[in-house]
């Protein structure tokens, strides 16, 4: 089988180390891959966003499997073109995306499904926003509600920190379109949790539970970043935590979004904050987390191919996925 992994980070770097152990795997291709990538893929420089290069290079290649890494593809609808083309690939498509892609729907689809998560309100207009700010409790979170790398959430202290965040967001447009709308949420106090799930539309198999820490610098200092480190598995956790998180997360999801005609099919990512034994839903990501992705590669002793093809195909119920009995963290340095 030839495969085709599409990204240039440590995450990409992590699946294809795992991808290329594979007996399933004859040849190994990066799309636009980095230079760890290179030890154990081929990589070919095109940009992720030039589709019609990608699909070139795949009918020249003879690609029979697609593993997309990062957001914006799958955002974008990658997968349903792909599809088109009737290559299998791992990933949701666009409608299912919109769960990475729009905090502001995300938030109200938890709302309508009795998804716990935050207390919230979400804003188009900036004075109505900064009105809003007048009289709350702060700490508070605001996040831009599109796409912003893992940088578009703010914790901030007071109306001042708060009303400039909303400007620079909203007014001097610091990640544009992905800032046009933004979401002000109550701020948990607790545990913060990665849960990752292979999802195949209906069934689901929960990896294990990780933890990411996102601030820049030592103890817990300076803005969001999309992740300095991660680390797995959690060993404060209580044994029944998972089966909490599958019962009031992961199952009302899959359920919901294929009511809504938005059946999910990869890997769903839920942010989740772990308060008072409570579980509150933070964010939910549509790929594998990066750095979250790296740890769990590394303790995974199953085939990961072999398993993101059975995902694909609708198998995952029929999937054994087997661990080391370790622990592993990746640290990120800049």
């Amino acid at each position: 089988m030839k495969v085709l992994v599409l990204g240039s980070g440590g995450r990409e770097h992590a699946l294809c180390w795992a991808i290329s152990k594979s007996p399933l795997c004859e040849k190994l291709y990066c799309i636009p891959g980095n230079a760890g990538i290179k030890e154990v893929a081929e990589c070919k420089n095109i940009k992720i966003s030039n589709f019609s290069y990608i699909k070139k290079f795949i009918k020249e290649k003879k690609i029979n499997f697609v593993v997309v890494g990062p957001e914006e593809p799958l955002v974008n609808g990658i997968v349903d073109k792909l599809n088109k083309l009737k290559i299998k690939t791992f990933g949701p498509n666009k409608k299912a995306s919109i769960l990475e892609s729009s905090k502001s729907f995300t938030k109200d689809f938890c709302k309508r499904n009795n998804i716990p998560t935050a207390n919230y309100k979400k804003f188009k207009n900036f004075n109505n926003a900064i009105n809003y700010i007048q009289n709350i409790k702060y700490p508070t979170v605001i996040k831009a509600s599109g796409l912003a790398g893992g940088k578009g959430v703010f914790i901030v202290k007071n109306k001042f920190e708060a009303k400039n965040t909303l400007r620079n967001i909203m007014v001097k447009k610091e990640f544009g379109k992905s800032g046009k709308e933004v979401v002000i949420e109550d701020y948990l106090i607790g545990e913060e949790i990665s849960c990752l799930a292979l999802v195949d539309g209906k069934n689901y198999i929960p990896l294990l539970l990780s933890q990411d820490h996102k601030k820049i610098y030592e103890n817990d200092k300076g803005p969001n970043t999309g992740g300095m480190g991660a680390y797995c598995p959690l060993p404060y956790l209580k044994q029944n935590i998972q089966n909490k998180i599958n019962k009031k997360i992961i199952e009302p999801t899959i359920k919901a979004m294929n009511k809504e005609k938005r059946s999910f099919n990869g890997i769903l990512y839920a942010g989740l904050m772990l308060v008072k034994n409570k579980i509150y839903l933070i964010e939910y990501n549509v790929r594998f987390g990066d750095p979250e992705c790296q740890p769990l590669i590394f303790l995974l002793k199953s085939d990961l191919l072999k398993i993101l093809i059975n995902c694909v195909n609708k198998k995952i119920k029929k999937t054994k996925i087997k661990w080391e009995k370790e622990y592993a963290v990746s640290v990120v340095m800049v």
